[in-house]
This record gives structure tokens, C-alpha cells and sequence, in this order.
């Protein structure tokens, strides 16, 4: 069982978790329990490794530290009483070794991706302690353990490392022995490599620590606790009457999380899928929700359109010259460059011309994709190279649609009755994703028409 952050954001969370894994535990389970920092610690980790690196004088360190210590202290009295004076003891501990290292970082003007992913994996250090006090406080035998400790190794690969297959014999030896009386708690977010250093999985990488380890220890399902009742139709923020999706299917899982969908890391689904193990969704606030199952098949369903989503904060670069008609080599030289300034690309689209190549990239990998492409263009490869940055992608996901004529009609169709313009095409060959880019202020209203088209709302 993984908790995200707003499960455990405060005392009122951390008791509910403690209910559940108690409920649980008691009529028999065998757990394993991951969780993330508490909401909004991550952020304020990277928020102050940044400021304290280009602060000249008196950088805020103490301050930061002082507020950790009493936000998480004020928890830790309210969900394990008897166990405070211990448990703050380790606290002040792991809050003086951050300090320390924000110290440095500040005096020596520079953050490394490797102090970075220290820093950041604090606040796991801090819940994972805090949740393992509070189940022994209930009566339930518990033992906090950091990723590395866990057996989870990885690449050096800092802010983004990837899982070594290696890690399944670790996890192993490490966590199973645990299972039964005990309920390890393992922080999420982070691993190390094989010389322990520490590293991090990248953004909601909780979920794909939790995933490697349900995989590792064969786990008979593994349950991502979240804020919402599971996989929906679409974002409930946009789309007031998106639907709870009792299931769907591993591939359309991974393609809504590469699309925007928050409910589950993108990497988090593979690991399952390999070993054919179940996840399921839930939510911690509402329980008794049956959520959402991932899961080889999915339910039969008579909409072959599952869910629409869409991602923000990305951009469109257009790549044109006539001299990449018929010439080798011009794809390899473009994505070489990219990948040699690690620039991730979220979607293709090449026209039979072979004139023009459209990608979608990250905002923040923007700069160094243009860069990169500068290079390229130098290299006689390419003419032009021009870029929007209000623009959204949107996906319609569903494996029903595969093998369905007219989908792709359904879908130009209607957003070209709302005169909605469409900048760039993408399917794959599975056909269990048509994607699309449109003008920022379109995308919501895309979502929308296409939510309404295929009748995804509640049902009646």
C-alpha cells in the first residue's frame, strides 16, 4: 500500500492511515506500506536549495529548519504520544544533517543534482518515521526504512534514476522477512546507488517505488492511496461530471499517466505489468469507494472511448527544411542531439513529405531542446526551427478503440464543429491513444466536446 502526500499532509491523515493499515493488518493481511513526504515538504525542499544558492547573506536556513521541526513535531505528539521523545530525537538527527548540507550548499554557491536529490529526499526521511511511530503507538510492529535500506538500487542518474533489476534480490532479502507481524514502512521517492548514494525517482516516483517493491516481494495486489475514488473519465476539475472508472486495462493506465492523468507515475504501471499483479486505486478519504483496478483486461465496456486527458505547461517545436526530404540520417541526427541534453519528447508527428517533423516537448526542457537543434541546424540537417509555448496536448485513451472504424472521424468531427484547430496528429500503431495539439485556450473546451461525444459522463 502506497500513501501520497495529501494522505498523510497532517495528524487528522496520518490517524486515518493508521485506521486502514490497522483494519487491515488485523483481519490477517500481510502489508508493506510506502509512503511520500507530507504535502507541500517536497516543493519547500526544492524551494529552499535553490534560494539558498544564490543568497549572498544570512540565507534562511535555521528558519526553514525550526518549521520543520514544528510542523512534524506537532504531528508526531499527536499520533504517537508515548513514543515523542524517541522519535524527535531521530528528527532533530536528520534535521541537522539537512541543515548541514544546506549549509554547504549555500557557502559553496552551487547544487549539485547529487546534494539536490539529498536534500529533497528529506521529507520522506520525516513521514516514513512519523508513520511507523503511529502504528506501533495502535499496537501494530512497525520498522521505517529508506529506500537504499529497503534494496532498492538504482542508476546515477540524479532527479530521474531508474530502478536496477538488481533491486528485486535486494528487496527480497531486505523487506520480506519483515512481513507478517510487522508492517514496514518504506520511504518512497528515493533509492541509492550501489554505493549508496542517495538518488530520487523523479516527480510522484512514490508510486514507482511502490510499485518495484510490490513486484520485488509478489505481492498479491498493490493499492495506491490517493485523494481521488480512482482512474476517471477526466480531470474532475475540468470535467464536473467525470465517472469513476471500475477498471481499465495496464497499457490505457500507462497511457493516462504519460497524458496528464495524476493518479499514477507513469513508470509505476510496468513493474505490475510484468508480473501480472493487480493495482488497484483508492481513496484514503473515502474508503469505502471500490476505486479503480488496473489490471491485464479491463472490464467489457460498450463506449470503446475510456478516458480524455491532456497535458499543460508543454511545447510544440516545428522542424522544417527541404533538404530532409530523402536524406538518411536526418531523424537520427535530430534525437541524438536531443537525448545528448537528456530533452524527453513526448510526442511525434512526421509529415510524407518528410519536410517537417513536430514534436511536443516539456516547458522546462524547452531550452535545451532548441539548443540542441541550433546544433543540428548548423550541421546543414535541417532549415528551421520554430516553437509555441501556449499549446496543449490532449489524448483520447481506450484499447476499444483499436480495430473500431471511424474513432479518429468521431473526434476531428466534433472538435471541428467547435472550431477548434488542430496544430499536430499522433497515433500509434496499438491505436489505444489518438493524440492531439491544440491552441492553450482550446484545450479545456477540447476535453470537454470530446467527453460529451463519447458519453463518458456519470451514468444516470
Amino acid at each position: 500500500m502506497k500513501f501520497g502526500g495529501t494522505s498523510v499532509g497532517d495528524q487528522e491523515c496520518i490517524g486515518r492511515v493508521v485506521g486502514i493499515l490497522n483494519h487491515y493488518h488485523t483481519a490477517g493481511n500481510e502489508l508493506c506500506v510506502v509512503v511520500s513526504a507530507m504535502s507541500g515538504v517536497t516543493d519547500q525542499l526544492h524551494a529552499i536549495a535553490a534560494e539558498i544558492e544564490g543568497v549572498r547573506d544570512d540565507p534562511p536556513i535555521d528558519t526553514f529548519i525550526t518549521s520543520m521541526r514544528t510542523r512534524h513535531g506537532k504531528v508526531v505528539q499527536a499520533v504517537a504520544p508515548g513514543e515523542y521523545d524517541t522519535v524527535m530525537e531521530v528528527i532533530d538527527e536528520r534535521l541537522c544533517n539537512l541543515k548541514n548540507i544546506l549549509t554547504a550548499v549555500h557557502n559553496l554557491r552551487e547544487l549539485t543534482p547529487r546534494s539536490r536529490d539529498y536534500i529533497i529526499s528529506f521529507g520522506e526521511r520525516l513521514s516514513a518515521l512519523i508513520v511507523s511511530a503511529a502504528l506501533r503507538e495502535a499496537g501494530v510492529p512497525s520498522l521505517a526504512l529508506s529506500g537504499c535500506e529497503a534494496g532498492i538500487r538504482t542508476t546515477d542518474r540524479h532527479g530521474c534514476a531508474a530502478v536496477l533489476p538488481e533491486s528485486r534480490t535486494h528487496i527480497q532479502s531486505h523487506v520480506i522477512p519483515l512481513l507478517g507481524d510487522s508492517v514496514p514502512v518504506i520511504m518512497g521517492y528515493m533509492g541509492c546507488t550501489g554505493d549508496g548514494i542517495v538518488t530520487t525517482l523523479g516527480r510522484s516516483g512514490s508510486d514507482y517505488s511502490a510499485a518495484i517493491v510490490g513486484a520485488a516481494i509478489d505481492a498479491d495486489e498493490i493499492w495506491i492511496w490517493t485523494d481521488v475514488d480512482g482512474v476517471m473519465t477526466a480531470d474532475p476539475r475540468l470535467i464536473e461530471d467525470a465517472r469513476v472508472l471500475p477498471s481499465v486495462s495496464y497499457h490505457e493506465a500507462m497511457e493516462l499517466s504519460f497524458f496528464g492523468a495524476k493518479v499514477l507515475h507513469p513508470r509505476s504501471i510496468e513493474p505490475a505489468m510484468q508480473r501480472g499483479i493487480l493495482v488497484r486505486v483508492k481513496n484514503t478519504f473515502n474508503p469505502a469507494a471500490a476505486g479503480s483496478c488496473v489490471m491485464d483486461t479491463s472490464t467489457p465496456d460498450h463506449r470503446v472511448v475510456k478516458a480524455i486527458t491532456y497535458i499543460d505547461k508543454v511545447s510544440l517545436i516545428n522542424i522544417t527544411g527541404a533538404q530532409m526530404v530523402g536524406r538518411p540520417g536526418v531523424a537520427r541526427a535530430i534525437f541524438s542531439a536531443l537525448a545528448e541534453l537528456e530533452v524527453n519528447v513526448m510526442m511525434i508527428s512526421q509529415g510524407s513529405s518528410e519536410a517537417n517533423i513536430s514534436l511536443i516537448v516539456d516547458d522546462e526542457h524547452l531550452a535545451a531542446a532548441l539548443a540542441a537543434l541550433n546544433e543540428v541546424m548548423q550541421r546543414g540537417y535541417i532549415q528551421e526551427v520554430g516553437h509555441d509555448r501556449n499549446v496543449v496536448a490532449v489524448a483520447v485513451v481506450g484499447v476499444g478503440m483499436a480495430g473500431s472504424p471511424g474513432i479518429s472521424g468521431r473526434i476531428f468531427t466534433a472538435l471541428g464543429r467547435e472550431k477548434i484547430n488542430l496544430m499536430m496528429i499522433s497515433q500509434g500503431s496499438s491505436e489505444v491513444n489518438v493524440s492531439f495539439v491544440v491552441k492553450q485556450a482550446d484545450g479545456q473546451r477540447a476535453v470537454r466536446v470530446l467527453h460529451d461525444e463519447f458519453g463518458l459522463a456519470k451514468e444516470s
